[in-house]
């Protein structure tokens, strides 16, 4: 009696839709929630809650601790290769010396030679023959140099003994950039921010544990949904929509109303934690990849499109 085929639909020899599906291959897609997203008034260095904050003309906010050991850290490392190339070059130099010394001593050698006869005599400092009373293939100089040949040969057998390439030092540049942006970034370049907090608070124990921030203009709670705008004369924090409708136009700061250019408006950059990336970024995609004949997935990050 033939059986039904559903009873033998898994002895195939490759996957089919079905099962692809519920193994789960392909590109799989997530939404990122909240907690993969970096609150607006988070430091980019150490994801806290900002202590005198900084910020730098690309908008990425910073504490003023965390962004001075930053640089202070970047000018330790470039001056450290700095003194590594100047190192380097040194020895380059030495090198390029020896190797002019060597062979003006070849031109001699071979001037003495065409000179004084086809046969070279090696005389040493106090101008007495040659060391062995011989001359010709088998002199004391070439034989020092077979010899020093033979031990400085390389085995490639022996871990002390094989060669090494050397390491080229490239010569560092002495900017220190931002650690979020990767731009030029100098201590004068930065800024200080402030925050406008929410007055009329329920509750006072609410306001030592969360802080909330409004726009002084229309007094919106601002949050990772608003793009925010802050101005590099005063610091004062504004939402797009007003910086847009008042600052951009009157020039002036809406708080206390010190003069403001539109180079002066600084878009303040949303970003993620390292399970998100910046801005509208925040689909995590990867590639699921069934193994021939195993039924096992392998992960593979997908390529961005």
């Amino acid at each position: 009696m033939p059986q039904r085929h559903s009873k033998n639909n898994n002895d195939l020899a490759f996957f089919t839709y079905e099962e692809k599906r519920k193994l789960g291959y392909g590109t799989q897609r997530e939404r990122l929630g909240k907690d993969s997203i970096k609150p607006f008034d988070a430091c980019c260095l150490c994801l806290k809650p900002l202590i005198d904050p900084l910020c730098c003309q690309k908008g990425h906010l910073f504490c003023k601790e965390c962004i001075l050991e930053c640089l202070l850290a970047q000018k330790k490392d470039i001056k450290r290769k700095l003194a590594a190339h100047a190192i380097q070059q040194k020895q380059e130099k030495e090198e390029e010396e020896e190797k002019q010394t060597l062979q003006k001593a070849r031109e001699l050698d071979a001037f003495d030679q065409q000179n004084h006869g086809a046969v070279p005599q090696y005389n040493d400092r106090s101008q007495s023959r040659d060391r062995n009373g011989f001359h010709g293939a088998n002199s004391v100089k070439v034989t020092s140099y077979e010899e020093e040949a033979m031990r400085n040969m390389k085995a490639f057998w022996l871990p002390s003994a094989t060669p090494e390439a050397p390491v080229k030092v490239e010569a560092p540049t002495t900017d220190t950039t931002c650690p979020e942006g990767k731009e030029k970034l100098r201590l004068k370049q930065l800024f200080p921010i402030s925050f406008t907090e929410e007055s009329n608070r329920e509750s006072k124990k609410s306001k030592a544990l969360e802080s909330s921030f409004v726009c002084p203009s229309c007094k919106v709670t601002l949050t990772n949904t608003l793009s925010l705008v802050a101005v590099s004369t005063c610091g004062h924090v504004f939402c797009k929509k007003c910086s847009d409708k008042f600052l951009a136009i009157d020039k002036v700061c809406l708080v206390c109303n010190k003069e403001c250019k539109p180079r002066n408006l600084i878009c303040i950059e949303k970003g993620g934690t390292g399970f998100a990336g910046h801005d509208d970024h925040l689909e995590a995609t990867d590639f699921k990849h069934l193994g021939s004949g195993s039924g096992l997935g392998l992960w593979k990050p997908a390529s961005k499109s």
